[in-house]
């Protein structure tokens, strides 16, 4: 169990993750709920690397979170993978056990779930998901619990359920969720979105982007414009933050 005023260290592992949220979303709130914990950035240029700081780490974390490109990679590094985790095929949070033991979970799709939840309404059956990343095997298995249909857009057609930009249609909007799982838009290139004909959405979409800064990209504007529902993803990542810590706290 982790003791509030003992010294604990926890991080986010990625590469290039200078712009993260995480760092100062935990370091704010350690801050503010008179934590002394600590916590860091673990930007590594390959995963490779992984077990040289493991090593050198090891003794001062209670766990760290992982983000692109390592949500996938990290699994052949985990002693044990939970259920959820282990059915998306992504990993976000890593709880160190005992030391040495490595247990990986997923909070990304609590995070999502919990945030488009109260925007659903009752004629969104179907989603188009923009992006084949990592993110988006969270977003296909809170889709799933939802019982809500989807088709992942990608600029590759490989594998089930996959269109390319090119193949999206009009009957492709009607009363659909549109989620942008892609990095486009993201500052300091605001003026950048996924090239989909916006011309088609209507008041019955929901759009939401996991893009969180700006607050309204340019996916959401085009959105807006047209009168649809939109969101972005900082209060999936916080609630996703929060699920991490939850985890972590029970060691």
């Amino acid at each position: 169990m982790v003791k509030k005023n003992k010294k604990y260290k926890f991080g986010l592992l990625g590469k290039n993750i200078s712009y993260s949220f995480s760092k100062k979303y935990f370091t704010d709130k350690f801050k503010n709920e008179n934590f002394s914990y600590q916590y860091d950035n673990f930007d590594i240029d390959n995963i490779l690397e992984l077990p040289m700081f493991l090593n050198d780490s090891i003794n001062d974390l209670i766990g760290f979170n992982v983000t692109i490109p390592y949500k996938e990679e990290i699994f052949k590094y985990l002693d044990e993978v939970d259920e959820i985790a282990e059915k998306i095929g992504a990993v976000n949070t890593v709880t160190i056990v005992d030391g040495t033991y490595l247990k990986g979970s997923n909070t990304d799709c609590y995070g999502f779930l919990n945030s488009i939840k109260p925007l659903l309404q009752t004629h969104h059956k179907f989603a188009l998901i923009l992006g084949n990343g990592g993110a988006t095997k969270a977003i296909k298995y809170a889709l799933e619990s939802l019982n809500i249909e989807y088709l992942v857009v990608s600029r590759n057609s490989i594998g089930n359920n996959i269109i390319t930009y090119s193949d999206i249609t009009e009957k492709h909007f009607t009363n659909s969720i549109i989620i942008n799982c892609t990095p486009l838009g993201t500052f300091p290139d605001i003026n950048e979105c996924p090239n989909i004909p916006y011309e088609f959405i209507n008041k019955k979409n929901l759009l939401f982007d996991l893009v969180y800064n700006p607050k309204e990209s340019m996916f959401l504007k085009k959105g807006k414009e047209n009168g649809a529902t939109i969101k972005n993803g900082l209060e999936m990542l916080e609630l996703q933050a929060e699920k991490s810590f939850e985890i972590w706290k029970k060691q």
